[in-house]
């Protein structure tokens, strides 16, 4: 958890580590105090502690309340995880019936992968589960982690960098991109799509910078080529919608472009020209590895996605 040599552990305490939590919270040695019900000049000895055991000032005294410095903010980001694995051991395994569970299950995500992953879910749930319901979260591999510390969310689906100690992470699939289009608009007579089709029509880029131009135009350039974008959005949707209208192409996560191939009747192309591979995982806190609740969850989760995965690999 934190970089502490073993004669630093005799001078913390765990009492210590719950101080620097909740004062992280209240930014408050009074509402601290009145949060764990101790005395002010308690609250500000285990501060004095705090200090001494970190070497830090930890957190200055400002109009606006307790500011913390950037050494408490960082020791705070691995206290949190510590503590609700430690609350969850000593509470034990809460019981868990998932046919008559009416838990709510928070779970971080694209909108692109809510898209083509959730209707599966939500429609195995009503059979199994009915009581069960899902609250999704738009995140991303930045933001993801630090909802899952905060307890905003209790899953992650998405591309992930390696997960720190105290996460847990799970592959389900692997993807690439491809493009999608529609055929009564659009005569494509090979697949990989012909580099002089692609460039021909008009692209639909989704761009979370809200910018004319991506990674695929990059290769191009490598490549001595370019493409003509003519519409960008941050929207996955909004691309796969518009190309069922327009002879465009929009080039998307082959997950997503498969969904909407079949919502839509439009068609997908292989790429003329290499793309990087990535992989889909689930990612959870250590601290809730033993919950039944979410691991039933997390089991569906593997079954289903993989499966649906499987299954639009072989519908080419």
């Amino acid at each position: 958890m934190i970089n502490i040599i073993k004669n630093d552990l005799r001078r913390i305490d765990l009492n210590l580590l719950l101080v620097l939590h909740v004062l992280l919270e209240e930014g408050s040695v009074t509402r601290t105090a009145e949060r764990l019900y101790l005395g002010q000049p308690a609250i500000s000895g285990s501060l004095a502690r705090l200090r001494e055991a970190f070497s830090d000032p930890l957190f200055v005294r400002t109009p606006k309340g307790m500011q913390p410095t950037p050494r408490a903010l960082a020791l705070g980001e691995q206290v949190r995880p510590f503590l609700r694995l430690l609350q969850g051991e000593l509470q034990g395994p809460p019981a868990f019936d998932p046919a008559t569970s009416d838990r709510i299950f928070h779970l971080g995500m694209s909108d692109a992968l809510e898209a083509a992953l959730m209707p599966a879910l939500l429609q195995r749930l009503l059979t199994v589960a009915p009581g069960i319901r899902i609250v999704a979260h738009q995140t991303d591999s930045g933001r993801a982690p630090a909802m899952l510390d905060a307890g905003e969310i209790e899953l992650a689906a998405g591309v992930f960098d390696p997960p720190a100690a105290w996460h847990k992470q799970r592959e389900l699939f692997g993807w690439h991109f491809v493009c999608l289009y529609d055929p009564a608009r659009i005569e494509v007579t090979a697949d990989p799509v012909p580099l002089d089709t692609y460039l021909a029509h008009p692209h639909l880029l989704t761009s979370f910078n809200a910018e004319l131009s991506g990674f695929i135009d990059e290769r191009l350039a490598e490549l001595g080529r370019s493409r003509r974008v003519q519409f960008s959005s941050r929207n996955f949707s909004t691309s796969a919608a518009m190309a069922k209208r327009m002879a465009a192409f929009t080039t998307l996560p082959s997950y997503y472009a498969e969904a909407w191939r079949d919502l839509l009747g439009l068609a997908v192309g292989e790429l003329p020209f290499e793309t990087p591979r990535f992989a889909v995982s689930l990612m959870w806190a250590a601290a809730a590895d033993l919950d039944p609740g979410l691991s039933w969850l997390r089991a569906i989760a593997m079954e289903l996605w993989g499966e649906w995965c499987r299954l639009q690999d072989s519908n080419p």
